[in-house]
């Protein structure tokens, strides 16, 4: 158990310790939104290079080419995670800014109506996003850092969390 996390247990084990998927039969079927995002950051002469072209390389539009990545990821986060369950995904949104001078900051807000949320997948979409970007920028430099990669905010179920990131988004 974390520190400050007193009465809490991991939800992914079973009674005999080993994993499991969470069973949400019994949960009430509300709608859910979590906002998550990944950092993309640059060295200097990359960034600038990047920000003469637009954000065009020869591979093609990154942040177009980035959105739909992600949202690919966000629609198959239960293909990836082992104990996610597959979600019928109502929206999901991609946002692709600069942040200073040398860093991308990607943002995933996804929606669904469930009995789970959606935390799962605006994380992958947003970190997949990212891996996109690095992908088609790799060649102008491997010193690319990606994260850090955080949950913003989700509303739905039992606990809200970062309800700016949600009023924002959501």
């Amino acid at each position: 158990m974390m520190a400050g996390q007193r009465g809490k247990e991991l939800t992914h084990i079973d009674r005999a310790g080993r994993p499991a998927m969470v069973d949400v039969s019994d949960k009430v079927v509300t709608p859910r939104v979590a906002v998550a995002e990944c950092r993309v950051r640059f060295p200097a002469a990359v960034a600038a290079q990047l920000r003469a072209s637009g954000l065009k390389s020869a591979k093609g539009g990154i942040v177009e080419t980035a959105i739909v990545a992600g949202t690919m990821a966000a629609k198959r986060t239960h293909e990836l995670i082992p104990f996610c369950h597959p979600l019928p995904i109502d929206g999901c949104r991609i946002a692709i800014r600069w942040h200073g001078e040398r860093e991308l900051r990607i943002e995933c807000m996804v929606k669904a109506t469930h009995r789970t949320g959606v935390e799962m997948e605006a994380l992958t979409g947003a970190m997949v996003a990212a891996l996109t970007v690095y992908d088609m920028c790799k060649a102008l430099s491997h010193a690319i850092v990606l994260g850090p990669a955080k949950l913003l905010g989700k509303r739905g179920g039992k606990h809200d969390f970062g309800a700016d990131a949600i009023g924002k988004a959501g």
